[in-house]
């Protein structure tokens, strides 16, 4: 792995050139290298940063990915990282006019990367130096300690899709509010009408003391309002911080309170696992953005390539080497899905629709189909309300606003089922519906949706865990429940209860399967039973609620 040399850097800067002038914005410093096919199947297990930390899964993936490998050798013409600044690979072998269409590829990326709101976390600071300096700790910790290590670190992988992403998002980007201003909206809003539940004209007089103290003490007027609290409720600074701490907990996801609460990781032998779990954990948040933003980044990058490519003088003599690869990149599959191909073509048919004045209410009211291909108003610039959409949204805001009827029909899109045939033992595919709702269902089924498992204060008696999982029609993979509470009641040092729900088996044939014939049942026959796993001593059992 080296850098590329100044022939290629120089046309990297041309293109970064173009790029701002049409609106792009990212970091003016960028690192590119060259890879080899043994770089990249090196690099892949660990997301392609090269400063992860060591761990044996990543070993036995680079041997499965040479196998795979040398069965159906192919090579990714491009891998950039999220880092500051932001790291790009090549392929050694890529012609000049390719890596100009490459370069405009990884410049959206690198644009998304630092402008999309989902991202923010990761803004301030640069991972692949963090990564670095987790790797040392867990070396380190490593040479102490052993084996244990790599165990903390399987226990804490097995949690790491629970961690608070959009509490984190929710930190930065909500304003801090004062104390002062927490005491007084506990006051007035739990203490006086939860907790005393006073008369409402008790409440209104004290609303306004309140006022009348910010008015006849400026500078003092809550310390002069809370005196006369304190002094007549004694227990109010209890409960307050009380109330505080329990809305902090609320906020912790599962690894973050297992490392608050635990009392096995507080002991001071144990301690050194705190540090591991923080190391997985900030790991997890920092690919978080990267999983749900999957359709929309790979649509903002291939869009861009074709947008800035195609102007590019450089292209002359390379039409149709172009048109194959960029073809081979961005087509849309009849079954499956392609997310360069969705992305690219949604971002095409959100931009045409701004152009036109079409996300207007005069013309979402329109019924006639001729009216609506008609239709044209004064509407928005068409690229700035696409830069809009890069920066707010994410993979299912994107696919829930914008997938519509119209796109469908412009693109000709439908939902494929499959049937097998009898007669000639083959799977016969067909199109199931050309709706746009069930197309967009069938979308948003396909993307990244980690179960919400929350730590249940009011059931955890004792020293137990008790986890809820907040059911949405998913149940959770029951072949991994057992390993991963295994690794949770070590890591918590007492038993551990998870509440889920789970399919209520209609007859002998098994979950979900009608008496009569071997048909999947419809979704409103299906019967949930919410169901307990305890973890304790190593040992699981399952039990019915009623």
């Amino acid at each position: 792995m080296h850098l590329i040399d100044q022939h290629t850097k120089r046309i990297m800067e041309g293109c970064k050139r173009r790029a701002l002038d049409a609106g792009l914005r990212f970091e003016d410093e960028t690192l590119e290298y060259i890879v080899t096919n043994r770089d990249l199947i090196a690099l892949s297990p660990k997301m392609m940063i090269p400063t992860l930390y060591d761990y044996w899964v990543h070993d036995v993936e680079v041997l499965r990915e040479k196998r795979k490998y040398e069965l159906y050798p192919g090579n990714p013409y491009e891998t950039v990282i999220n880092t500051r600044p932001a790291i790009s690979f090549y392929n050694d072998n890529n012609p000049d006019w390719l890596n100009v269409m490459i370069f405009y590829h990884v410049l959206a990326h690198v644009d998304f990367f630092q402008n999309n709101l989902y991202f923010r976390h990761t803004w301030d600071y640069d991972f692949a130096g963090q990564a670095l300096s987790d790797k040392r700790l867990i070396a380190r910790l490593r040479s102490e300690k052993g084996r244990w290590v790599d165990y903390v670190i399987e226990f804490a992988r097995g949690i790491d899709n629970l961690v608070g992403y959009y509490h984190t998002l929710n930190r930065l980007n909500t304003p801090q509010v004062p104390a002062s201003m927490r005491r007084i909206d506990f006051y007035f809003d739990v203490f006086l009408q939860r907790i005393r539940k006073v008369p409402v004209s008790v409440y209104v007089k004290e609303v306004n003391r309140y006022n009348e103290s910010r008015r006849s003490v400026p500078d003092g007027g809550e310390k002069h309002f809370f005196a006369r609290i304190e002094k007549k409720y004694p227990e109010f600074q209890e409960l307050f911080n009380r109330h505080m701490q329990q809305k902090t907990d609320s906020r912790r996801d599962v690894m973050e309170h297992i490392m608050t609460h635990s009392t096995w990781l507080n002991k001071d032998e144990n301690k050194w696992m705190k540090q591991v779990l923080q190391v997985i954990r900030n790991t997890s948040l920092f690919f978080q953005p990267q999983i749900r933003t999957k359709i929309l980044n790979e649509g903002w990058a291939s869009y861009w390539h074709e947008q800035l490519f195609l102007s590019d003088d450089r292209i002359k003599g390379h039409e149709v080497d172009f048109a194959r690869v960029h073809a081979g990149v961005t087509a849309m599959p009849k079954v499956g899905m392609n997310p360069y191909a969705l992305g690219m073509r949604l971002f095409e048919h959100i931009a045409s629709f701004a152009q036109k004045g079409r996300y207007s209410f005069a013309f979402q009211r329109l019924r006639n189909a001729d009216a609506r291909d008609a239709f044209a108003a004064e509407g928005k610039d068409g690229r700035a309300f696409l830069f809009d959409v890069r920066t707010n949204l994410n993979d299912f805001l994107f696919i829930q606003w914008f997938v519509d009827q119209d796109f469908i029909n412009r693109f000709k899109l439908f939902v494929a089922g499959r049937r097998l045939n009898p007669s000639k033992m083959v799977w016969e595919y067909f199109i199931r519906s050309k709706k746009a709702a069930d197309y967009k269902q069938m979308m948003l089924g396909t993307l990244y949706h980690p179960p919400t498992i929350l730590v249940a204060q009011d059931k955890s008696a004792g020293n137990i865990l008790y986890l809820e999982h907040r059911f949405e029609e998913k149940p959770l993979v029951r072949d991994y429940i057992e390993n991963t509470m295994l690794g949770i009641e070590y890591l918590w040092g007492a038993p551990v209860k998870l509440e889920t729900s789970e399919v209520v088996p209609m007859d002998s044939r098994g979950p979900g399967m009608r008496q009569d014939a071997a048909e999947r049942v419809a979704p409103s026959d299906i019967r949930w039973q919410r169901v307990v796993y305890s973890m304790e001593n190593r040992k699981l059992s399952r039990e019915r609620l009623a």
